[in-house]
């Protein structure tokens, strides 16, 4: 299937013969075989494709400095806020030096519960390392029961996401019942009370049905009590406040929500009777219960971005969006991206958290009349995640920013400045002296004329873009998918970046959430060419304002990033001087085919219907390239680094493979170098890894960048 070449040059594949017809149109596809990745054929070539990684990445100047550097960045213990039962407090910290998070708690006699330096010394519940020195395994969600004495943990090995599902003793770790296998993600929601049971949702179809499971602990007895209607769906459980039974069923990522409450007070828990809280509307609603037995909504209806409204499911049976009474109003400047009610010691308040281009800011709201109370001081300007509210009202929030490791923030009751919890962390990444990083946001305009902002973080000391300004090799990320914002906080591989002497800049292209809702539906499905477009913008007005010249800047990005930063290079061949792209999206004739990419239609569309299919193909990466073998041959587009992950079950690693061939084959055999090169990587998948194989991945991408755009760090 492959060439022979001497040493230092390209191999290019041989393609095979294999054209699709869809909806009249010729759709070839020469590559499709490195879809099999275990064929004799595909391990072959991608034994090749890795002696070319290694010659070249054996001359990446700044590889082993970046890895140095990244390594003493993460080099501290990193927590995650705590969740609160009786008398002990459950998180997960990774420990300076340790290769993943571990499941502890904090016990708490009665008098210490909530005190600021977390009762005491922790005590490790699980840990992956522990269980698997190899690193291979990961600890994916948890749960502990509502009286704290079992935990239910899900874990999975080599990045497939899909493992086990299981319940432990909280004081020793020891197995209770069977193990739920073959389990991706799955929400827990225990039952009240000591009955040992608990729901949990099956998303891929396992036992035939896709939907929430009702399971007995002592022998895995279990009622199916939901079934989704859909099978592009994604279901969701949660038990609230003891008593409700919060299912939800998602439609199409970040685009709609459809909730059902039942009572677990009047139902049997196995055949529990379900109210219409939200169906139908085509609105995004995240659900919270306050401590005065109202539910709070965090919704897109009639908000773009987003409001919070209440209803009481205790005192009426209407629950529907026509019910709901509105207590924050939308910010139109700015995207509610986190909301938690707690007791405050005036009555029931909520947190709020908004963001705008990517920084938080955190404000008290009264919950009755949604006044707000006050601002709350966060230690600089980054992101805040994952409130939670402990029984008295304490706050505890994750904090980071661009220059600062994630801290967890603990806010008693009362106060407008939160202190850090626990209040003594260990190692290097701790130090009070952050470095100096300056942000400065930038405007495009795109294709159509729309306005796109781009976020621009420096800390050279270097002038901004100006007639005198000093252009400087530049990282230009962009994701555009989902709805999701970028958020800034803490990243050592950007850090790293930075502190070398690089410029690192993001779009906030449409498809995103920077801007909120309608923001997404502007870059999503038929519209997605709109989010390459803004990203084009984006990179010839860094270079016209003077931030970098051309053959200083990289494109990055992954998942469907990856995706984006492909589709603008393959668009506009002369457009930067090299693009990183992780574990991209790239033939998009094929992707539901792939990975996750059935659930993915309501964001991208479907090759079924030939609106969506025009679409698709516009901007296609792999069909661009192959368009452009034939076409042009011996075109070169920027230096490409693909990487891809054998364990990947969400975009499938079949993407990279085959994007790197058909970019290969663009460039034909001229030059000393690969058009594109391929970071191939075993027992591991899309989401978390050890970190030393996740610093080893990041200094390699930014190396790569360095030494296309001529950083030489410092």
């Amino acid at each position: 299937m492959v060439r022979n070449r001497a040493p230092g040059v390209a191999v290019v594949p041989e393609p095979v013969s294999a054209v699709d017809t869809l909806h009249g149109r010729p759709v070839p596809d020469p590559y499709r075989w490195l879809e099999t990745s275990d064929s004799p054929e595909t391990l072959r070539w991608l034994e090749e494709r890795g002696r070319e990684y290694d010659r070249e990445a054996s001359t990446w100047h700044l590889r082993e400095h970046l890895a140095r550097r990244i390594r003493a960045l993460v080099a501290t213990d990193l927590w995650t806020p705590p969740v609160h039962r009786p008398g002990a407090l459950f998180c997960t910290v990774r420990p300076a030096g340790s290769e993943h998070p571990r499941l502890v708690v904090f016990p708490a006699s009665p008098e210490a519960r909530g005190s600021a330096d977390g009762c005491g010394e922790p005590r490790t519940v699980y840990d992956p390392c522990a269980e698997d020195p190899t690193g291979r395994t990961t600890l994916d969600a948890w749960e502990p029961s509502p009286d704290g004495v079992l935990v239910a943990v899900q874990t999975s090995s080599g990045g497939v996401e899909r493992g086990g599902l299981r319940v432990i003793r909280a004081d020793t770790g020891a197995p209770v019942g069977p193990t739920v296998p073959k389990v991706r993600y799955s929400h827990v929601a225990w039952l009240p009370g000591t009955e040992r049971s608990f729901y949990y949702v099956r998303r891929d179809g396992a036992q035939g049905v896709r939907g929430v499971w009702l399971r007995r602990v002592a022998d895995g007895a279990e009622t199916l009590v939901y079934s989704c209607a859909g099978t592009g769906t994604v279901p969701g459980v949660r038990v609230l406040d003891g008593r409700w039974l919060l299912v939800t069923e998602g439609h199409g990522t970040g685009h709609r929500t459809d909730l059902w409450l039942a009572d677990l007070r009047t139902d049997p828990p196995e055949k529990p009777v379900f109210r219409a809280l939200q169906a139908g509307p085509e609105a995004e609603t995240e659900v919270r219960p306050g401590p005065d037995g109202v539910l709070y909504l965090r919704t897109t209806l009639d908000a773009p971005r987003r409001r919070v409204c209440a209803v009481d499911p205790g005192t009426s049976d209407e629950l529907g969006p026509e019910h709901w009474r509105e207590v924050v109003a939308e910010d139109p400047g700015a995207t509610l991206d986190a909301f938690c009610p707690f007791r405050s010691p005036d009555g029931p308040a909520l947190l709020v958290v908004r963001t705008r281009l990517g920084i938080s800011a955190a404000a008290v709201h009264d919950a009755v009349t949604g006044a707000p109370s006050h601002r709350v001081e966060l230690p600089g300007e980054g992101m805040v995640s994952g409130p939670v509210a402990a029984p008295d009202g304490t706050l505890y929030l994750g904090y980071a920013d661009v220059a600062t490791q994630q801290r967890v923030l603990r806010l008693p009751p009362g106060r407008h400045r939160p202190g850090f919890w626990p209040p003594e962390p260990s190692g290097p990444g701790t130090s009070n002296t952050a470095p100096a990083v300056t942000r400065t946001v930038v405007w495009c305009r795109s294709e159509d004329g729309t306005r796109v902002p781009i976020t621009v973080f420096d800390a050279s000391g270097r002038p901004g873009a100006s007639d005198d300004s000093d252009p400087g090799p530049t990282l230009l990320h962009a994701y555009g998918g989902f709805g999701r914002p970028r958020q800034f906080g803490f990243s050592a591989t950007v850090l790293a970046w930075l502190l070398s002497g690089g410029r690192y800049a993001v779009a906030h292209v449409r498809g995103g959430g920077d801007a909120g809702r309608r923001w997404h539906l502007e870059g999503s499905g038929r519209h997605k060419p709109r989010a390459v477009q803004d990203l084009v913008a984006a990179a010839d007005a860094l270079v016209s304002a003077g931030w970098c010249t051309r053959a200083q800047l990289c494109l990055s990005g992954g998942s469907a990033g990856g995706l984006l930063v492909l589709a603008a290079a393959t668009a506009r061949p002369d457009l930067c001087a090299a693009v990183i792209a992780s574990a991209p999206l790239a033939d998009m004739a094929r992707f539901e085919r792939m990975g996750l990419g059935r659930m993915w239609t309501r964001e991208f569309g479907t090759a079924a219907d030939p609106d969506d299919f025009a679409a698709l193909m516009s901007y296609s990466p792999y069909h661009r390239a192959l368009d452009s073998a034939v076409r042009t041959p011996g075109l070169r587009h920027p230096s490409v680094l693909l990487t891809g992950f054998d364990g990947d079950t969400r975009t499938d690693a079949a993407h990279p493979r085959k994007m790197c061939a058909a970019l290969l084959a663009a460039a034909g055999t001229d030059g000393d170098r690969p058009a594109a090169l391929l970071r191939y990587e075993r027992d591991v998948g899309h989401g978390p890894r050890a970190v030393s194989r996740a610093v080893g991945l990041a200094a390699d991408a930014h190396a790569f960048a360095a030494h296309r755009t001529g950083l030489t760090g410092r």
